[in-house]
């Protein structure tokens, strides 16, 4: 990975807690924040949260990262550990095409079709931040709170001591989502 600039640490309350959050941006441009806690674990817990403005920020009931994101800030807050916000909107296809795949889904395509049907994987994700911004501070195993095993693949070079589940009831929206996260994704719901 070329060179990352980073920020400075500052300190974020939240209703969860305290946090501090530093900000680092990658060679491409994007800008991924560490959210964590004082005196981190040996091995914390981890959340790499992948950005989703209409759930995180908008409250959407189309998917589950809102409700994910509230739920590790809330653990990680009494636990200690640190939130990854990793800066790649509708699994890295832009706020543009998540809009449009959106538009697709409201017409009867899952989540996955919606992307093929746009031209993209079903996932466009990559990870290199990710592990710079955990070796940055120095942590060498963690405890991972996920669903998705590509999350767990891609930390080739840190220790996976644990993965621990992330389970949001679903609703009336974002049942079929969550069944296609499942069942065409492999995400361990």
């Amino acid at each position: 990975m070329k060179a990352v600039e980073q920020s400075q640490t500052a300190i974020l309350p939240t209703k969860y807690g305290t946090f501090n959050i530093q900000a680092f941006k990658d060679d491409l441009g994007k800008e991924h924040l560490a959210i964590f806690t004082d005196n981190l674990p040996e091995a914390p817990i981890v959340r790499v949260h992948s950005e989703c403005l209409t759930g995180d920020a908008l409250g959407s009931l189309k998917c589950d990262c809102g409700e994910q994101l509230h739920a590790a800030m809330e653990l990680i807050a009494k636990e200690g550990g640190m939130i990854i916000y990793h800066r790649q909107e509708g699994r890295n296809i832009g706020l543009l095409n998540k809009v449009n795949a959106y538009a697709l889904q409201d017409k009867g395509f899952d989540t996955v079709a919606a992307n093929h049907q746009l031209g993209f994987q079903a996932d466009e994700r990559t990870y290199e931040i990710v592990e710079f911004i955990l070796e940055h501070f120095g942590i060498k195993k963690l405890r991972l709170l996920t669903n998705n095993p590509k999350k767990i693949e891609s930390l080739k070079n840190i220790e996976i001591i644990e993965r621990i589940p992330l389970q949001i009831a679903s609703n009336p929206h974002n049942e079929g989502y969550l069944q296609t996260k499942k069942e065409q994704m492999g995400h361990l719901l």
